[in-house]
C-alpha cells in the first residue's frame, strides 16, 4: 500500500487542491492513503476526512510554523496553538500525535529545520524525500541524519497542485488507522521530483490569496 504522506488543500495560503480533488486524484494515482499537512490547520484533513473516501485512508495533520522551522503533526484532532519548537511538538504529543520533521536542510525554501543530535528524542520521524527539494542533498542529508540517529522514516509530495500528488509517499504493509500503527510499521519510500515550476507557481497562488483576503 503506497500513502502520501505530505498534501496541501485549499485550506492552506499556498493550496489550491479541493478536498474532492485530492480524493479523486490520490485514488486514480493508485494510493491508499493520504496525509493532509496544510500550513498551521487541520481544516483541510478534517474536510477531506468528513467525506468518508471509499478506499482511502485519511490522516489529519498540518504543518506548523515554528521558531525553527516548519514541523508536520499528524493524527491531529485540534488545531496546534504555540509557535516554538518544543511547544509544538509538546502539543502534538499531547494529542498521541506523531511528530514528523519536513524538508530537513532545505535551505532554498528557508522553511527547513536543521535538526540536531539532541533533537532526536522529540522527533519520531523524519522525511527522507520531499518531492519539492530543489537539490537532492537535501534529502541525501535527511537520510543520513535518520539513519545516524535511528530514526523512522517518512517521506510526502508536498503537493499543492494536482500534477504532484502521489510524487513521493511510503509502501506501508497494512491500512493505518492510529498513530500506534504507523509507528509500528518500518516504512520504506518512494519518490520523483516535482517541477520546479510548482514552487513558482506557488509563491504567485500565495500572494494573489493574500491580496484578496486583504480586500475583502
Amino acid at each position: 500500500m503506497k500513502y502520501d504522506l505530505h498534501i496541501h488543500s485549499k485550506y492552506s495560503i499556498d493550496g489550491y487542491l479541493s478536498p474532492k480533488m485530492i480524493i479523486k486524484i490520490a485514488k486514480k494515482r493508485g494510493l491508499s492513503g493520504v496525509a493532509i499537512t496544510d500550513h498551521n490547520t487541520i481544516k483541510g484533513g478534517l474536510n477531506v476526512k468528513n467525506l468518508k473516501p471509499k478506499d482511502l485512508q485519511v490522516i489529519v495533520g498540518s504543518e506548523i510554523e515554528t521558531n525553527r522551522g516548519e514541523v508536520i503533526g499528524l493524527f491531529l484532532d485540534q488545531e496546534i496553538r504555540s509557535n516554538t519548537f518544543q511547544d509544538v511538538i509538546e502539543e502534538i504529543h499531547n494529542q498521541n500525535g506523531l511528530v514528523i520533521i519536513p524538508h530537513p536542510f532545505d535551505n532554498i525554501r528557508g522553511n527547513g529545520i536543521n535538526p540536531l543530535k539532541d533533537d532526536t528524542p522529540l522527533i519520531d520521524f523524519v522525511e527522507v524525500f520531499n518531492s519539492r527539494c530543489l537539490l537532492e542533498n537535501y534529502n541525501v542529508k535527511a537520510h543520513e541524519f535518520a539513519t545516524e540517529n535511528k530514526l523512522k522514516i517518512s517521506a510526502g509530495s508536498d503537493a499543492h497542485f494536482s500534477n504532484e500528488i502521489g510524487n513521493a509517499g511510503v509502501f506501508i504493509d497494512q491500512n493505518i488507522e492510529s498513530s500506534e500503527e504507523l509507528l509500528e510499521n518500518n516504512l520504506a519510500y518512494f519518490g520523483r521530483k516535482s517541477h520546479f515550476i510548482n514552487l513558482g507557481l506557488t509563491k504567485m497562488l500565495k500572494i494573489w490569496k493574500q491580496t484578496i483576503s486583504s480586500s475583502n
